[in-house]
């Protein structure tokens, strides 16, 4: 994985955006991420501060922009400062 970037299902994890990693990987190879857009198939995909993930999770489509990739699967309030909701 290149320098400033991360598995999109171990963001999605750490980021608390899902309770397992298992989940994460799920929603990631599901065929209804995309990352800026693009359609993404794979829990390897990388993802880096800047990039918008769209995806569907708990009955609802979230929009998000990666603000920072988090060192750790921390409290809730850090995992927060990792992204900002954009709808």
């Amino acid at each position: 994985m290149a320098e400033g970037a991360m598995r999109i299902d171990k963001f999605l994890w750490f980021a608390r955006l899902t309770k397992t990693r298992s989940l994460a990987q799920l929603v990631a190879e599901g065929g209804h991420l995309r990352i800026d857009g693009r359609p993404v198939a794979s829990a390897h995909a990388a993802v880096r501060p800047g990039n918008v993930l769209s995806f569907a999770l708990h009955d609802r489509v979230r929009v998000i922009r990666v603000e920072a990739l988090p060192a750790r699967r921390g409290p809730a309030p850090e995992a927060r400062e990792c992204y900002s909701e954009v709808l």
